[in-house]
């Protein structure tokens, strides 16, 4: 063997192990995926088991997509290829959703109005202007969203007649039996505009007939294009594609965004937009004037989808802040004015009594979990508010020193750790900006989020509360600290 063909044998047979390593990981990636698309399939298929059951699917959900997140690293780092990881990554999303698509929503009837807005705009009725209820409606009334019956027989069986429980309730005016899977059905909707459009566009091919699938298949899309959208902005930003499973392998998004359908990942994927364009990392094309009108048009569509994403503003105020907020103002004010000609004032809809309803008015033991570990109610809420203020305003002095996607993962993981919703969809929209902000410890609030929507409502869900964002307020902490000590000069 001559001196020349030696290191290349060696080389090529270092290679060969190196790949050898690879496809040993990326093995161990397919059986931690299949455990999870199982745990996911048990968890939205077994009805009736309570919070303990959706705790317990959470965490098996949560354990085997780090496993596979961590082996899927592994596998990166010893020479897999980029389609391999995308394909990865996109595969188990696809594996994990079809699970996630086995049942009805497990946990929230949130898509039952959507549906039923959808099928009244199709209707040409404004869903700003008539509530569920109502007698004038009940010719669109499908029988997988209402049920009709005997007073006592529909008390009796409401609960059990749909996912998630029913309503049982009276038509107006004229006072007949009702049982709905529709929340608050004797009010007008609370979403803004841009997620009515999104629900009278997921509902304008479909038969009124046609039930949760429609939904739950278009939340896996826009989870896919998320994904894909994340991928992109890793590989422009030099960083592993890995880290989109912390997206995409989410229980978080499996649960929320395609199970139970929330609109929050319309939102989330509009922020992610904004957000990117803000970095610079989409639009390289376009002038810096171009971009930040750009990124504010988006920015208002997130938030005239849910108004949550607003939380972000103060970190998005960076480069030409006026043209953005202008952009951002105008886009928000006219995706309303169509629905304002149709319903008039009506188009506010139900939005300050949710507001008041779920305790942000007034305060109550469940909101504000952190300062409430050691206050009432109602001067938790005070400082719950004044911290939520003060992270803005210290986001907004560092806004030019910290990188675009940073300060937004921190002003809007920080409002969630502090005002503790109820609803763990709401943090839809952290996720992406924890992974592309370099701060994957805020990936604990999504986690500590999930318990409080299980065990809202019952006994528990106080002290769950307090005790799971204690918990994610320490892990947030504990991580920031020891960065921040690591990068100080020796």
């Amino acid at each position: 063997m001559s001196r020349e063909a030696a290191p290349r044998i060696a080389g090529s047979w270092a290679s060969a192990r190196v790949t050898a390593r690879a496809a040993t990981a990326l093995a161990g990636v397919v059986l931690a995926l299949a455990a999870l698309s199982a745990a996911v399939w048990w968890t939205v298929t077994v009805r009736g088991g309570g919070p303990v059951h959706v705790l317990v699917g959470t965490g098996l959900c949560s354990v085997a997509a780090a496993g596979a997140w961590l082996l899927l690293r592994s596998a990166e780092r010893r020479g897999a290829s980029e389609r391999w990881v995308i394909a990865a990554v996109v595969l188990g999303l696809l594996g994990a959703g079809a699970s996630a698509l086995a049942a009805p929503p497990l946990t929230s009837n949130d898509s039952a109005r959507y549906a039923w807005d959808g099928i009244v705009q199709r209707a040409g009725i404004s869903p700003y202007r008539d509530v569920p209820a109502a007698d004038a409606l009940a010719g669109l009334r499908p029988d997988w969203l209402f049920a009709t019956g005997p007073t006592a027989a529909l008390a009796d069986a409401c609960a059990a007649a749909f996912p998630a429980g029913g309503v049982p309730t009276t038509s107006v005016p004229s006072g007949t039996p009702l049982c709905t899977a529709i929340n608050r059905p004797h009010v007008p909707t609370a979403y803004p505009p841009v997620a009515e459009a999104y629900f009278a566009l997921v509902r304008l091919p479909l038969p009124p007939g046609v039930g949760w699938l429609a939904f739950q298949f278009a939340g896996l899309g826009l989870a896919l294009a998320v994904a894909l959208i994340l991928m992109l902005a890793l590989r422009r930003s030099g960083r592993p594609l890995s880290w989109a499973a912390a997206w995409a392998w989410n229980p978080l998004v499996l649960f929320e965004a395609v199970n139970n359908a929330h609109v929050d990942v319309l939102s989330a994927a509009l922020l992610l937009g904004a957000s990117l364009l803000a970095a610079g990392l989409l639009g390289a094309g376009l002038s810096a004037g171009r971009r930040a009108a750009s990124s504010g048009a988006l920015f208002g569509l997130a938030v005239a989808t849910k108004l949550i994403p607003a939380v972000a503003l103060p970190a998005m105020l960076r480069n030409r802040p006026w043209r953005f907020g202008l952009a951002a103002l105008a886009t928000f004010v006219a995706a309303y004015v169509p629905y304002a000609i149709a319903s008039g004032p009506a188009v506010i809809g139900y939005l300050p009594g949710y507001l008041s309803e779920e305790g942000y008015a007034s305060g109550d033991k469940s909101r504000f979990a952190l300062p409430g570990i050691l206050l009432p109610p109602f001067p938790a809420l005070v400082v719950g508010l004044a911290a939520v203020l003060a992270v803005w305003a210290w986001v907004w002095t560092r806004r030019r020193v910290l990188e675009p996607m940073t300060a937004q993962a921190l002003a809007v993981g920080w409002t969630l750790l502090i005002a503790c919703p109820s609803y763990a969809w709401y943090a839809l929209m952290l996720v992406p900006l924890a992974v592309l902000g370099r701060r994957p410890e805020l990936l604990a609030v999504p986690l500590a989020l999930e318990a409080v929507t299980a065990t809202v409502g019952t006994d528990a869900g106080a002290p769950v509360a307090k005790v799971s964002m204690a918990v994610a307020a320490l892990v947030v902490l504990g991580v920031g600290l020891r960065r921040a000590r690591s990068a100080r000069p020796t």
